[in-house]
């Protein structure tokens, strides 16, 4: 296992973490996976023999469920590990049941610390953007956890690029507070968030944390064009979550990936997760498993290294394209760009002497 600093943080945290979105199955939860204690309490024994030492959940997983189960599994063991969960959506039905208001942030803090068993949350994360408190309000909250001794690190979830820099402009007024990450939806099959996201991530020194870096299961390789999908996939109950949007992209670029894996035999999904801990701002990619085997082969991404031109052949099947103002920046202010800046434009230019997509890819390809 690899270790980098969680930001500009001084928490130090696996390259790959563990998610529990798995445990418990209740409500919208029940397809992803119904994991009880016993395989959840042998799941993270396999996760942290094998050095993760950051486990994810969120109270609105199976209503708490998952909260609780990873509570009970992981007791023997909490100081091996760092905690992060999440607060923002409704747990009640309540008009203060949900939000990032102080009322609510405090009070689903105080129930996660009862269903996780501990005295402490590692790292607390606004789960979505409230677009009706006032982000004073919130930082406020967090600002009395951390000083509680509740909370040790703050993180954000899902928000916008401007909804970011508002969150990181007005912390610097709660001096107790860190805000050490940004967890967002990061893949090879949408990769939106190097828009804004990701060079945001890097100006203001936050690490990334990927959830669902598999596409929820589409980049298992499992999922191919023109072939029946396995019952119970995830696609045919209708599932949205990632949106496709070009379903012939997505299966072009499924047709690399597995191309890839089959030069290093191994598994499509062991190249889509080797492939995000090689971009920029991403310091942990956060992977779940129904069952051991799917977590073993997870795991081992840890060890494949990509090629310059297995990494070429991805960028060139999943780029995204530059949407305006980045094409007229790429095109007009190339002379004085950051590295923020270059994390999406450096590829598209080449007089910049960044190192593109392409630069290494055989010309045959």
């Amino acid at each position: 296992m690899r270790y980098v600093p969680l930001g500009n943080s001084g928490l130090t945290v696996s390259v790959l973490s563990f998610g529990t979105m798995t445990f418990g199955g209740t409500g919208w939860a029940a397809d992803i996976g119904r994991t009880g204690v016993d395989d959840a309490r042998r799941q993270l024994d396999i996760c942290i023999e094998a050095g993760v030492n950051l486990i994810d959940t969120a109270d609105i997983y199976s209503d708490g469920w998952s909260e609780e189960i990873l509570g009970e599994a992981i007791e023997p063991r909490r100081n091996e590990v760092l905690i992060a969960t999440k607060a923002r959506f409704p747990m009640g039905e309540g008009p203060n049941d949900g939000g990032l208001s102080r009322h609510h942030l405090i009070r689903a803090c105080e129930a996660s610390l009862r269903r996780l068993r501990t005295d402490h949350i590692d790292l607390y994360q606004a789960h979505e953007w409230d677009g009706q408190t006032p982000i004073d309000e919130t930082l406020a909250a967090f600002d009395h956890l951390v000083t509680q001794g509740k909370v040790r690190y703050i993180g954000l979830s899902n928000f916008t690029g401007w909804q970011f820099m508002k969150v990181m402009g007005r912390a610097q007024a709660f001096p107790n507070l860190t805000v050490a990450s940004h967890q967002v939806y990061y893949s090879l099959q949408a990769r939106e968030s190097e828009y804004e996201i990701a060079p945001a991530a890097i100006d203001q020194g936050v690490g990334l944390m990927v959830w669902s870096p598999l596409a929820g299961g589409l980049l298992s390789g499992k999922f191919r064009r023109q072939q029946n999908l396995p019952e119970g996939a995830r696609l045919t109950a209708n599932w949205g979550d990632p949106p496709i949007f070009d379903e012939d992209r997505m299966f072009d670029m499924i047709e690399v990936l597995v191309e890839v894996a089959q030069s290093h035999s191994v598994s499509a999904a062991q190249v889509a997760l080797a492939w995000l801990l090689t971009r920029p701002a991403v310091a942990t990619v956060i992977i779940g498993a129904r069952h051991e085997e799917q977590l073993r082969d997870n795991l081992a991404a840890v060890d494949l290294v990509l090629t310059p031109n297995d990494l070429a052949r991805l960028d060139k099947a999943s780029v995204p394209n530059l949407i305006y103002p980045y094409w007229h920046q790429a095109e007009t202010a190339n002379d004085r760009l950051s590295a923020a800046d270059l994390s999406l434009l450096g590829p598209y230019i080449p007089w910049t002497g960044v190192r593109g997509p392409y630069a290494d890819q055989d010309p045959a390809l």
